[in-house]
């Protein structure tokens, strides 16, 4: 099926999070003709990187900007756009407190970039973290809170008149969903981690995860997103980012369990319009009116 009518707009704070988080369904709506905007607000160069990946790259922000080059092109995404700001890292870190980070600039700041390129692209569908950030990473809380305030803002006279004055148009997109997954194979997984000798509140190469807390988080799902036929392609995305596959610094038999668990399907929560506990989708476009 061609949808070159649908435009989707994904806001996430990382190079990686398209391909880890949401690959397969990326790549579904890419081969159905959708147009899609990736929105990444930092360069991530606060992850850890071996330094065999760093040859011929001068710093870990260029070679992570390649990896989400090459992971574009992999997903067949219509266009890429980086906000540039520095990877704030996790809470109480060096990075976090950097003048250059995104959870250092002003919101506003952040909210405005992204009402501009929404009433830009004018996309029917706008997709990014949950209110958690799916595990609570700073860029990803600040990621969700300015594409949430961005989506309402798009569509008011009152907010950024400076875009009205350089000809752009008002746009409420019609959908905004939220980027969760269902915690129970989480909470299997944490009952297991102490018979094998493992914390699931210190998890990660700095031990700084905490997996009781994000199972503690759990949001509604209201789209499930069958992406059985695009798990191959999902995969060789996230080998793009060879520098950060084992960036979690997760016991293999964490990956392996949770391939049992999870079924071919990637979750979503439905924020707008508000869906209760009732909706279950399997399209974002269902309902959606097409231009």
């Amino acid at each position: 099926m061609n949808s070159s009518n649908r435009r989707m707009l994904v806001s996430l704070a990382h190079p990686d999070d398209e391909s880890f988080g949401m690959g397969g369904t990326l790549a579904r709506y890419a081969s159905e003709g959708t147009h899609i905007t990736l929105v990444c607000t930092t360069n991530g160069d606060a992850g850890t990187v071996d330094p065999k990946f760093m040859n011929g790259y001068k710093s870990i922000a260029d070679l992570r900007t390649a990896e989400i080059h090459c992971a574009v092109e992999v997903l067949n995404l219509s266009e890429l756009i980086l906000l540039g700001y520095r990877d704030s890292g996790m809470a109480g870190s060096y990075d976090n407190e950097h003048p250059d980070a995104l959870f250092a600039a002003p919101l506003q700041e952040v909210v405005e970039r992204i009402t501009r390129i929404i009433r830009e692209m004018r996309p029917q569908v706008v997709v990014t973290f949950d209110p958690y950030g799916g595990y609570g990473h700073p860029d990803h809380l600040r990621t969700h809170e300015a594409t949430r305030e961005a989506f309402f803002a798009a569509g008011d006279k009152t907010r950024f008149v400076e875009h009205l004055h350089e000809g752009l148009q008002l746009y409420t997109p019609q959908k905004l969903y939220y980027l969760t997954n269902d915690r129970r194979w989480l909470r299997q997984i944490i009952r297991v981690m102490p018979l094998l000798g493992a914390d699931p509140e210190r998890i990660g190469r700095n031990r700084d995860i905490n997996l009781r807390e994000i199972a503690a988080h759990q949001f509604p799902i209201h789209a499930r997103i069958n992406i059985s036929a695009y798990s191959k392609t999902a995969q060789i995305a996230s080998e793009c980012h060879a520098s950060q596959i084992s960036g979690f610094g997760m016991p293999r038999w964490i990956g392996a369990l949770r391939s049992l668990l999870e079924t071919k399907k990637d979750s979503y929560m439905r924020a707008y319009p508000d869906a209760g506990n009732q909706i279950r989708e399997q399209d974002f476009f269902e309902g959606v009116t097409l231009d």
